[in-house]
């Protein structure tokens, strides 16, 4: 019965209408939606979806949940594994992790995983989130550097253990990249982020907004003046690459980071606020990732006439096919295989367009993408009035340089084992970002998750 069921549709925004506001596009199901595309799960003996899961969610069990109508032990299920399920459901890359794996998907279309995770999580959320209970304090306290994913999860975790944990964010609202980084229309703000954020300080976590570790405070100072047993840094990737070519340094060309952060912390999205951002008549996003798809639909929704250059074709793209789907149905213009060479001035030092070179593909890399090579004498321009780069970033490496002894890498990525988040220096363990470069939300859960239990080990003398 359950194969024959068509995966129920989720309704979104009309591209149209969508493309001048920042709601959020996809609506999500409504409980009949949820419980008719829970009824397609095959609850399989082994269930693949959960092995390619980065914190092994018990997806049949919960899906199993929602069928029946039990909402509340779906999501007592989920919180046993994730702690930020509404953010999860909405921007995780479902579709190569466990609904890739799905073996509904093998001959039609694999059960909507996240679309269900994302049901219960605002359930949960409308109805007052999860008691979860936590373990008795022991005394110990844990430092966790860094409020996103990586750091949520991990603190998440210690606090049910019960550690005392504090978390110390640089920036004024707790979050990281759920925060700062995904746009409004993809990820509320409000809605989602915050509240999925109240239900960790339910947990008796305490976060410190405005303190940039490395200069307020030190990682030694934190384990040697505060108090603190152990560190965890998940200070994510924050620091982002250019190009290295001709004109980067004129007026109009800014980091995708810069760019999302403004329009995220800073209200762009909201009319009430005079927020000091320039997108000009047209611009040009350099790059195929989901920052770059989310800088350009941001540059769109300001009223940019908005374009994608990419230097490979549209089948190495790395964005989620969802986002780019997404842009195309908003009138984004990709131009692919195509690479600036060159960034044009006027006269006053502002962007008046960038100079590109054509591309084609030759053998595949090391990332098993073919590499682009350029066709000579294939130069042409792009007229614009803003270039945003979004070619990836990596980590700040304040934490690295004033912490000694902590091993970095060439990209300047903190080492540190996979399995554990064990770092060069005793005490100290790192996850997400800044120990991977820039990589999704879940796989930061899943790092900050594993850390947890490392930490715990290591403070129960279990190492």
């Amino acid at each position: 019965m359950a194969n024959k069921i068509p995966r129920v549709p989720v309704r979104e925004q009309d591209p149209k209408v969508r493309v001048t506001n920042f709601e959020e596009v996809c609506y999500g199901y409504d409980l009949q939606e949820a419980q008719l595309e829970a009824s397609r799960c095959l609850d399989c003996k082994k269930p693949r979806c959960v092995e390619h899961c980065p914190v092994s969610l018990q997806i049949p069990k919960f899906i199993e949940q929602v069928v029946k109508g039990d909402f509340a032990e779906a999501a007592r299920i989920i919180g046993q594994d994730s702690s930020l399920p509404s953010v999860c459901g909405r921007v995780c890359p479902q579709e190569s992790q466990c609904e890739g794996s799905c073996i509904l998907g093998i001959k039609g279309e694999p059960v909507a995983i996240g679309k269900l995770e994302r049901f219960v999580g605002d359930w949960s959320i409308a109805n007052g989130g999860e008691a979860v209970a936590t373990a008795a304090p022991n005394g110990k306290k844990v430092a966790v550097v860094g409020s996103g994913p990586a750091g949520l999860a991990c603190a998440s975790d210690l606090a049910k253990m019960g550690y005392g944990v504090k978390i110390f964010e640089a920036l004024h609202k707790a979050g990281g990249v759920l925060q700062y980084g995904i746009p409004e229309f993809r990820l509320p703000k409000e809605k989602v982020v915050a509240k999925e954020i109240e239900n960790v300080l339910k947990l008796g976590v305490e976060i410190e907004t405005d303190v940039i570790v490395g200069r307020t405070v030190t990682v030694d100072s934190l384990l040697d003046e505060e108090g603190y047993s152990a560190v965890f840094i998940g200070s994510g990737a924050g620091l982002p690459r250019f190009m290295g070519i001709p004109g980067e340094n004129l007026n109009g060309v800014v980091s995708a980071n810069e760019f999302l952060t403004r329009a995220n912390l800073m209200k762009a999205y909201d009319d009430r606020y005079d927020t000091p951002i320039y997108v000009g008549q047209r611009v040009v996003v350099v790059g195929g990732g989901n920052v770059a798809m989310d800088a350009v639909r941001t540059a769109a929704r300001l009223g940019a006439d908005a374009h994608i250059v990419y230097r490979r074709s549209e089948t190495e793209l790395p964005a989620r096919v969802e986002e780019v789907h997404h842009a195309k149905q908003e009138g984004i213009a990709f131009q692919m295989l195509t690479n600036p060479v060159e960034v044009l001035g006027d006269d006053k030092g502002w962007v008046r367009g960038i100079r590109c070179v054509r591309m084609e593909l030759g053998e595949p890399d090391q990332s098993g993408r073919r590499s682009p090579i350029e066709i000579e004498g294939s130069e042409f321009d792009i007229e614009c009035d803003v270039v945003i780069m979004a070619l990836g970033t990596s980590p700040n490496p304040l934490i690295a340089s004033t912490t000694h002894g902590l091993e970095t890498n060439r990209r300047g990525c903190i080492v540190a084992d996979d399995e554990r988040g064990q770092t060069s220096r005793e005490g100290i363990f790192a996850g997400g970002d800044t120990v991977t470069g820039a990589a999704t939300v879940i796989l930061a859960m899943g790092a900050g998750r594993r850390a947890a239990k490392a930490i715990d080990r290591y403070l129960q003398g279990k190492v």
